[in-house]
């Protein structure tokens, strides 16, 4: 085993939180900062817009199968045509049946 004379903390400090506006920063640690958060946003991006395409294709579809249902289901209702039947049938019981009828 190796001897660990500092134990507790270790020799550098590890992702301290530091305030870019009151932090005295040089220029490249403020460029690796804008690359680290560059590449965060990058993959963050990269989740969300595979989040919202699958979002959106989900919608879609709901949409669609609503809409598929609304002409199925209208196109299975004979209303209309009942409708002229019975105004077709009210029409011939008014009307005295002749000859030429």
């Amino acid at each position: 085993m190796a001897d660990q004379e500092g134990k507790g903390k270790p020799e550098g400090e590890y992702a301290r939180r530091i305030n870019p506006t009151k932090d005295n920063l040089t220029r490249e640690q403020m460029q690796f900062i804008r690359q680290a958060e560059l590449a965060q946003w990058g993959k963050k991006s990269q989740k969300l817009r595979t989040r919202n395409v699958i979002t959106g294709l989900a919608i879609g579809a709901l949409v669609m199968g609503i809409y598929g249902y609304t002409f199925y289901s209208v196109s299975q209702e004979k209303i209309m045509e009942k409708i002229d039947e019975e105004a077709k049938m009210a029409a011939r019981m008014r009307n005295p049946k002749t000859g030429a009828n």
